[in-house]
């Protein structure tokens, strides 16, 4: 079994007012020198070692992204980075 992380962001001509609003909010709460926020998703799936790079990638544009809007990154998680084992 691997863990495969696939972060996914608004492209950056597309505006994000979800980040907008926390770059407001941070000042509010006393906390300076936020220039921007961008917010994001972040799933974690844990696949078969028979998945490819060529499925994820399907699976990132058809399901977990909006292509339009969105881009993402896809990397596989080694087991000893996961703290399982030993």
């Amino acid at each position: 079994m691997a863990r495969v992380v696939v972060d996914v962001m608004p492209k950056p001509e597309i505006l994000d007012p979800q980040g907008q609003a926390v770059a407001g909010a941070l000042p509010r709460l006393g906390f300076e020198g936020v220039r921007g926020v961008r917010q994001g998703k972040h799933f974690e799936l844990d696949v078969d070692d028979t998945v490819d790079d060529e499925s994820l990638e399907r699976m990132a544009a058809t399901l977990l992204a909006n292509p339009v809007i969105e881009d993402w990154r896809i990397t596989r998680v080694p087991v000893s980075a996961r703290g399982e084992g030993a």
